[in-house]
């Protein structure tokens, strides 16, 4: 009997999921796991932690929504807790697995710990295999080597859209071989040393985890409420649910992929309409690929003050009450505290605040950049590292931004994208 070890990790769906079905079809018998890595729960240099108590909800919610998934099918999930380099050898010697299936890193750290993984792995004479499971286009695809990719967006998007095709979405397999697997058992949030919170009432959304859930939003906002058909004129809304897809978390945690929901698209669009709303959903696809792209390109620049440019970013010493009143939406500024009052009681923020936001820490307070980004990764239920630390780096000045300084001016964007004040009303009142 061949048996292979399926590692999750950001890729928390049967649908699309090109390492599942690779073991599967390369295997007589798998087991999938997931390891709570110990360095997920740690605390940054910056004084956040690294997974914050809303991502933290959503990510179990996610898992216990996988695992139903795998038992439909024959299978389940094992959970592992500590450091994966110690947790997966083990477990492959348990089942005597010869291979460990997993979705291919790019960005700095995870990118370390898979070359870790895969040489303690190789003492046991064990082979990891990974794919690129995260992205719309394949890397493969590209019409240009990673080391050649442009580093302005538009560039990328215009070769790209010109030579390169977007692969079809696989199915979800009809059945899984696997010993059996016994039952699901998660750390509690204590545990990982993190509290269950209530979202605050006026939260956008409730996002709740998992690929079920995933679907179910997608189906709504395109089939159910044609929502998608108004998105390049409501994207940059603020309040409430349907001004923008808020597939971002879904995406983040991969319980749902991109190529799936281009494919539902191209079905929204042969069954009602296609116009710029839709194809603009596509465009925002396109960031999300290119940071990861890029993140693979530049690596561990993008953690780096300086960025991907070897200009000063110009920050000084970071000021901790400056930063303080920032988060917890007392600058004085009416609509960056909304915004980010926002971030800290729901673990979201839309897309036109977190421009604003980060254009205020980094032009108007001109702190450290990297602490606005490593306190989005603490806060945000979507945080994805690349577009995280990709767009920080761009309105800082020191990312993939061809104009350099992007500095908003905030009352004007107050003005444009909350007229009637009823944003900054929602989250002010006490």
């Amino acid at each position: 009997m061949k048996t292979a070890i399926v590692w999750f990790k950001t890729d928390l769906r049967l649908t699309d999921n090109e390492v599942l079905l690779k073991a599967i079809s390369q295997s007589d018998s798998i087991v999938p796991v997931y390891c709570f890595e110990d360095a997920h729960f740690e605390t940054t240099p910056y004084g956040f932690k690294k997974t914050g108590d809303f991502r933290a909800q959503f990510l179990m919610e996610s898992l216990i929504d996988l695992d139903a998934n795998l038992r439909a099918l024959g299978s389940g999930l094992i959970i592992l807790k500590g450091k994966p380099e110690i947790e997966i050898p083990k477990i492959v010697k348990q089942y005597r697995a010869a291979k460990v299936y997993a979705k291919r890193e790019v960005a700095f750290e995870e990118k370390q710990l898979e070359t870790l993984v895969q040489s303690e792995l190789w003492k046991i004479k064990c082979e990891l295999l990974t794919l690129s499971t995260s992205t719309l286009y394949h890397a493969e695809d590209l019409p240009f080597s990673i080391k050649d990719i442009p580093d302005v967006f538009t560039n990328f998007r215009k070769k790209i859209e010109k030579d390169s095709v977007i692969r079809v979405s696989l199915e979800k397999p009809s059945t899984i071989k696997s010993p059996e697997i016994p039952k699901l058992e998660l750390p509690d949030l204590k545990e990982l040393g993190l509290k269950k919170v209530k979202i605050d009432k006026r939260a956008a959304i409730a996002f709740k985890g998992g690929e079920s859930q995933a679907l179910k939003r997608l189906d709504y906002y395109f089939f159910k409420t044609k929502s998608i058909s108004n998105y390049k004129d409501t994207r940059n809304g603020m309040v409430g649910a349907d001004y923008s897809s808020k597939f971002s978390a879904w995406l983040a945690l991969g319980c749902i992929s991109p190529r799936h929901i281009y494919q539902e698209l191209q079905k929204y669009e042969s069954l009602h309409t296609a116009n710029e709303s839709t194809y603009w959903l596509v465009f925002e696809l396109l960031w999300r690929d290119y940071f990861r792209f890029m993140m693979k390109k530049h690596q561990n620049k993008f953690f780096q003050k300086n960025g991907i440019k070897s200009t000063d970013s110009g920050v000084k010493k970071v000021n901790i009450e400056q930063l303080q009143n920032w988060i917890n939406g007392k600058t004085g500024v009416d609509f960056i505290d909304a915004n980010m009052i926002e971030l800290k009681l729901t673990g979201f923020m839309s897309n036109r605040g977190r421009q604003n936001v980060a254009s205020y820490l980094c032009n108007d307070l001109k702190l450290d950049w990297r602490y606005g980004a490593a306190y989005f990764e603490q806060q945000l239920i979507d945080y994805d590292v690349c577009s995280n630390w990709g767009n920080w780096s761009y309105v800082a000045g020191v990312g993939n931004d061809p104009r350099g300084n992007r500095y908003f001016n905030i009352d004007k964007q107050a003005s444009d994208y909350d007229k009637n004040k009823s944003f900054r009303n929602l989250w002010l009142k006490d």
